[in-house]
């Protein structure tokens, strides 16, 4: 078990996790659903069992190139601490678990569930012959509100929609600044990204745009918000700076000839930011 909570990166749904949250409180004071408690539950458990059969299926999907690159030939299934079969198997007994949890939340939620790890799943094959595949995960992590806003009001709303678009500024962000350690390996075995298709300086000014924009529609959320629950301010305000000053923070720790505090940045930070949003702003909501 703890070999695959490693293969899966588990202590990074913490990225996501929190959004989905937001959306989820979002969605409860909107309708007050009785059997909210149930709904938060199955809303966890679909974030844990999406992103657990989407790294999984990035890692066995990847094995081969991950055994030719000394940054990632350590990982479990080319070091051999976890088998092929071993880690398809464990993708698929999380895609059954996905989709059966949503049965159990609502239509929409079930109908949808394949598009939702079309997405989750596919983004592993973009960087095969797209550059824009930081902008296909970012999709993935950003359906997190949308979702959860789904599971308890059955319908979409736009709060969750433009907080899902925030999510996927942010994610595609942080995920350039991460592929710049790779785009060498990427240039010689006709793989792409951001870094790999413009280079470093270029790449690193297209994660700060996106990461203005993810500040800018996290704002645009808080004032459609305030409108709605006037008794919500500086908390959530308090969040937004927060949120925003780490995104900004983390841009100092990456020069264009030095990556190594690129894991600082991409793990420490972005953690951080998460949560302290998501707590500041749901419990202004709550409060």
């Amino acid at each position: 078990m703890k070999n695959y909570l490693s293969l899966i990166k588990f202590s990074h749904t913490i990225f996501a996790m929190p959004f989905a949250l937001i959306g989820f409180i979002l969605g409860f004071l909107k309708t007050e659903n009785q059997n909210y408690l149930w709904l938060l539950l199955l809303v966890i458990l679909c974030m844990i069992f999406a992103r657990s059969a989407a790294m999984a299926f990035n890692r066995w999907l990847d094995r081969d190139i991950d055994a030719q690159n000394p940054r990632t030939v350590i990982r479990e299934i080319p070091a051999g601490v976890i088998s092929s079969q071993g880690a398809l198997i464990f993708v698929l007994f999380n895609v059954i678990l996905f989709i059966t949890t949503t049965y159990f939340i609502n239509l929409s939620c079930f109908l949808l569930s394949p598009v939702a790890l079309l997405i989750v799943l596919g983004y592993s094959y973009t960087k095969r012959f797209t550059s824009l595949c930081h902008i296909v995960l970012g999709i993935g992590l950003g359906l997190a509100p949308v979702g959860a806003y789904l599971a308890i009001t059955e319908h979409f709303d736009w709060i969750p929609i433009i907080l899902g678009f925030s999510v996927l500024c942010w994610v595609a962000g942080f995920d350039i600044i991460y592929a710049l350690q790779d785009q060498n390996f990427d240039k010689n075995h006709q793989l792409h990204s951001i870094p790999e298709t413009f280079g470093t300086s270029i790449s690193l000014k297209i994660s700060k745009l996106l990461h203005l924009l993810s500040s800018t529609l996290l704002l645009v959320v808080i004032y459609m918000i305030s409108h709605i629950y006037p008794n919500s301010g500086w908390m959530s305000l308090l969040a937004w700076v927060v949120f925003s000053a780490l995104l900004f923070y983390q841009h100092t720790l990456v020069k264009e000839n030095d990556f190594s505090k690129i894991n600082l940045e991409f793990f420490t930070t972005n953690g951080i930011a998460s949560v302290i949003f998501g707590s500041l702003l749901i419990t202004d909501l709550l409060i």
